[in-house]
């Protein structure tokens, strides 16, 4: 597929620079207006017409794109022939109209050496060409694709374009692992219906849109792996539909918005890995729905906020991931964190912690990893850590710790690895 410039387009001559031969994947722009009946016998006979000559270029334009694939991938879409796609054509689907509303050809790896030109009929809802081998932008024309409700494409480079905007429709946009890069266009936020945005695993940089703030149907917001930077919006606490947030490897800096307690349906928050600074906001103790907190890897500072443990309704809140390392937090290991009892994994390793290690650990009967290890933790090691029987992983070393190593230790019959050196 081709990006199709007008003659006048300043970038045409650019295209002389590609090594890959451009094939154009077009298909003539039609409304629902056209399919109406209308009464008059030469005016039916003018519309089947026109609707046999628009099948016909869709189908030459398919068959066409379907050459520019590598010779290995062509017989993937050797069903690809005849005048009507609408006729049991691989990865299409059709209405009764027998216009196009599905193309997915999803993780066929097919392999086309061409910049990709997206122009389809106005009525396809369905558009999924993730997992393959493509070479190209996403084209400009992309925002005409009004009944859009579905979109995932991947390995494409460039910008995202802010014609995305247009596709009012989409309820699901997937461009993860691309190689797009420039910033996250703010017209993403005119994409009211959307549920599942990930644009995970590019180059985008700049700052994350404010007008992310008016996606509030948004249940996943994958952002990962890119090269965003600034301070998360405080618009992100809008999202009170979200379910999953996951901002970690950026360079995401400055505090954690106190706005992000309003998600209470969050189950999932990942800021690792980034540049974050200042104290956990106390009202991270309002998502109670969390199953998976990681704010490892930043430069958070203060204390473990008590309000940790105001997510103590564990029936119906697992916190089953708490990841808190290399941080600047300083202070106690708050006590609220034995009402974690569903907890499988706590590590607060190299965060400055000081004073005793808990007693009241031992409530933490389903941990499978503890990591304490690099802090100033100092007194004994509670012989409470024998109740816990589930535990593959304890690591307390680099430490003050002084004392006998409890007897109640030999309780640990799952314990894979133990490290107690210069604690």
């Amino acid at each position: 597929m081709v990006l199709q410039f007008p003659s006048s387009h300043s970038s045409l001559p650019q295209l002389n620079t590609l090594v890959c031969l451009c094939a154009i994947l077009h298909f003539p722009f039609y409304s629902s207006a056209s399919l109406i009946h209308v009464s008059s016998t030469s005016t039916s006979i003018s519309t089947a017409s026109s609707l046999i000559t628009k099948k016909g270029k869709e189908a030459l334009a398919l068959i066409t794109w379907k050459s520019s694939l590598d010779i290995q991938s062509q017989p993937f879409l050797s069903s690809w022939s005849g005048a009507s796609p609408c006729n049991h054509w691989f990865g299409i689907t059709c209405y009764k109209s027998r216009s196009i509303s599905n193309l997915n050809l999803h993780n066929w790896v097919l392999e086309v050496c061409s910049t990709i030109l997206i122009n389809i009929s106005k009525l396809i809802t369905f558009l999924d060409l993730g997992l393959n081998n493509f070479n190209g932008l996403i084209p400009y024309q992309v925002g005409s694709l009004t009944s859009l409700i579905f979109l995932i494409l991947d390995h494409l480079r460039g910008s995202i374009p802010p014609s995305i905007g247009n596709l009012g429709n989409l309820t699901t946009l997937h461009l993860y692992k691309n190689k797009l890069s420039g910033s996250i266009p703010q017209e993403i936020g005119l994409l009211r219906y959307l549920n599942d945005l990930d644009l995970s695993s590019n180059n985008l940089s700049g700052l994350i849109p404010p007008s992310i703030g008016n996606l509030r149907s948004l249940t996943t917001l994958y952002l990962l792996e890119n090269k965003l930077f600034g301070s998360t919006p405080q618009e992100i606490g809008l999202l009170r539909s979200l379910n999953d947030l996951d901002l970690k490897s950026n360079n995401l800096s400055g505090l954690i918005p106190p706005s992000i307690g309003n998600l209470r349906n969050l189950t999932t928050l990942y800021l690792f890995e980034n540049k974050l600074s200042g104290s956990i906001p106390q009202e991270i103790g309002w998502l109670i729905s969390l199953n998976k907190l990681s704010l490892s890897t930043n430069n958070l500072s203060g204390l473990i906020p008590p309000s940790i443990g105001y997510l103590r309704n564990l029936t119906t809140l697992n916190l089953t991931t708490l990841l808190f390392h290399f941080n600047k937090l300083k202070g106690s290991i708050p006590k609220e964190i034995r009402l974690l009892i569903s907890l499988n994994d706590l590590e607060l390793s190299s965060c400055n912690l000081s004073g005793l290690t808990l007693p009241s650990i031992g409530n933490l009967r389903n941990l499978t990893t503890l990591y304490l290890h690099t802090n100033k933790l100092s007194g004994l090691i509670p012989k409470e850590i024998g109740f816990l029987r589930s535990l593959n992983h304890l690591e307390l070393s680099s430490n003050n710790l002084n004392g006998l190593i409890p007897s109640s230790i030999g309780n640990l019959r799952n314990l894979n690895y133990l490290y107690l050196l210069e604690t």
